[in-house]
């Protein structure tokens, strides 16, 4: 795990903002996996996560906010992402995740 790896959620307006700081890898999806499951597992189903804290995503970073989107809209849902750093947003272009992937550029934009 990655020392400077955190991860936290506030609830406001009506949904809830989860922050991750770090590296999304494959060393820290399996506990950013736990803790939204949890999140969606208590009933929170309007998600914002907020990733202006991430430094770095590699591909299972995709896949797991490919999956929690999904699962989110089984519950009638919203997942939206916040990502500033031009390095982690160009990764959801080339991909093409941006089209199917609500990206915003702060949590205030998110919850409008």
């Amino acid at each position: 795990m990655h020392p400077e790896f955190a991860i936290s959620h506030r609830d406001e307006k009506g949904w809830t903002v989860v922050e991750v700081h770090g590296e999304v890898d494959v060393s820290t999806v399996p506990r950013i996996r736990e803790y939204i499951s949890a999140c969606i597992e208590a009933g929170r189903y309007h998600l914002i996560v907020d990733l202006v804290g991430v430094s770095f995503m590699d591909s299972t970073g995709l896949g797991l906010f490919v999956h929690i989107g999904k699962r989110i809209r089984t519950h009638a849902g919203d997942l939206r992402l916040v990502i500033t750093n031009p390095n982690v947003l160009q990764i959801f272009h080339i991909t093409n995740l941006h089209q199917s992937l609500q990206i915003h550029d702060s949590a205030k934009v998110a919850m409008e």
